[in-house]
C-alpha cells in the first residue's frame, strides 16, 4: 500500500505533466458561416465539409504554430443565405473569440459580416462569394478565392454572343446581392458584344411560380435567357419554360451550375440546354490534385463536390498556414502573412492582391450532358 506522502507526490507530478502539456497545445478555432438550411443548404454543407476535411487533416498532421502543437476546432454556423442571420452569426463568433474565418457562401450575407470581422480584426476568407463589393469596402481583413461578378458575369455576356450567337437576350434575377451582380455583369458584357436586352425580368430567392414572367419573355422571342441567383429556383424555372414551349439556351453563374441542377429541373433538363460558369476551376497541371481531392472527400463524407468545398479547403490551409509561417495563431501577427501568401492548393496557387481578390482567377465554363455538368473550358 502507498504512503500518503507518495500518493502526493504522484498527483503532483501528474498535475504538472498536464500543465504542460496544456501549455504546449494550442487551440485554434476557425469559425465557417454558410446557409445550412433552406434553397442553398446543400451547398452551405459542401462548403462546410471542405473546411471541415481541412481541419481534420491539419489535426491529423500535428501541425506546430510557434512551437506548440495545435489543435483545430471548426466552429460552423448556419446563416440561412439570410443578411440578419449572417451578421448575427459572425457577431457570435467573434464573441467565441474564433481565430479565423471562412465564409460566408452568399454576397449577401459575407459583405455585411465582413464590417464585423474587421471591426474585431479577424481575418475572413470567403471560398464562393462573386459580388465586387464584397472586397471593395476597404477592409484589410477581407479575401477572396474566386473570380467575381465582373469576370464571371462579363465572360458568359460575351460567350452569349460571340460563341452562342445570341442577338436578343432576356434576363432574370432575383434580387439578392449576388444574382443582381451577376446578371448586371452579364447584360452589361452581352450589351457591349452587341446583344439587345429584350426583357429584364425580376423574382425572389423563394419564388416557385415564374408564369407571369416567362410568358412575357416568351413573347419576346429571345435568343438566350440568363437567370442570376441559385440553383433552387433555377431549376423549378427550366422546368416551366420546357412546359410553356421555350426553347431557347439558359444561361447561368455558379449559384446555377451544381450538380444538383438537373434534379431540380425534375427531368426538364436537354442536353446542352445550360450554359453555366463557375468562379474557378483548374488547368490541366493541376487536375490530379484536383481529382484527388474529389475522391477523398466522396470517401469521407458519401456525397460528390458540388461547386466550391475545395475552395473552403484551400482557404482553411492557407489560413493555417500563415499562421504556421508568422509562428502566431492571433490575427493581428498573422494577418500581414496570409496577405502576402503564397499557398499551393488543390484549386492553384492561393494568392492575394492589395484588395484581397485571388490572383489570376480562373472561370470554368460548362454545359450538362446526360444530367451530369460537363466541362467546356477554363479560361483567365
Amino acid at each position: 500500500m502507498m504512503s500518503p506522502i507518495r500518493i502526493a507526490a504522484m498527483l503532483a507530478l501528474a498535475g504538472a505533466a498536464g500543465s504542460t502539456f496544456a501549455q504546449q497545445t494550442l487551440v485554434v478555432k476557425i469559425g465557417h458561416v454558410a446557409a445550412l438550411s433552406g434553397g442553398a443548404a446543400h451547398l452551405g454543407r459542401d462548403n462546410e465539409n471542405g473546411a471541415r476535411m481541412a481541419i481534420d487533416e491539419l489535426n491529423a498532421k500535428g501541425v506546430l504554430i510557434g512551437g506548440k502543437k495545435a489543435r483545430f476546432e471548426l466552429m460552423a454556423e448556419d446563416d440561412a443565405g439570410d443578411p440578419k442571420q449572417g451578421t448575427a452569426a459572425a457577431q457570435k463568433l467573434v464573441d467565441s473569440k474564433v481565430n479565423g474565418v471562412v465564409g460566408h457562401l452568399n454576397s449577401g450575407t459575407a459583405i455585411p459580416a465582413a464590417k464585423i470581422y474587421s471591426d474585431a480584426g479577424i481575418p475572413q476568407i470567403a471560398p464562393s462569394v462573386t459580388n465586387p463589393k464584397y472586397t471593395r469596402q476597404g477592409f484589410k481583413t477581407t479575401f477572396r478565392m474566386v473570380a467575381d461578378d465582373a469576370q464571371l458575369g462579363g465572360t458568359l455576356g460575351r460567350y452569349a454572343v460571340q460563341q452562342l450567337k445570341a442577338k436578343q437576350v432576356a434576363v432574370i434575377d432575383d434580387r439578392t446581392a449576388y444574382g443582381q451582380g451577376v446578371a448586371s455583369e452579364f447584360e452589361k458584357a452581352a450589351k457591349a458584344a452587341g446583344a439587345t436586352i429584350v426583357k429584364h425580368e425580376f423574382t425572389t430567392d423563394k419564388a416557385t411560380d415564374f408564369t407571369g414572367i416567362l410568358t412575357s419573355i416568351k413573347g419576346a422571342r429571345p435568343d438566350v435567357v440568363f437567370y442570376g441567383g441559385m440553383d433552387a429556383v433555377a431549376g423549378p424555372m427550366i422546368r416551366q419554360m420546357k412546359q410553356l414551349g421555350i426553347k431557347t439556351k439558359f444561361m447561368g453563374g455558379d449559384g446555377v451550375c451544381t450538380g444538383e441542377l438537373p434534379k431540380l429541373a425534375s427531368g426538364a433538363l436537354a442536353d446542352g440546354e445550360v450554359i453555366c460558369a463557375i468562379a474557378g476551376g483548374v488547368e490541366t497541371a493541376q487536375k490530379p490534385g484536383f481529382d484527388k481531392f474529389k475522391a477523398d472527400f466522396k470517401k469521407k463524407f458519401g456525397a460528390e463536390v458540388q461547386i466550391y468545398s475545395p475552395y473552403t479547403y484551400d482557404a482553411t490551409m492557407a489560413m493555417a498556414a500563415a499562421m504556421v509561417k508568422a509562428g502566431s495563431a492571433d490575427p493581428a501577427k498573422y494577418l500581414p502573412v496570409l496577405a502576402s501568401i503564397s499557398h499551393p492548393g488543390v484549386t492553384g496557387t492561393i494568392a492575394f492582391d492589395e484588395k484581397g481578390d485571388i490572383r489570376n482567377g480562373a472561370l470554368t465554363l460548362y454545359t450538362y450532358k446526360g444530367s451530369e455538368r460537363a466541362e467546356l473550358a477554363v479560361v483567365r
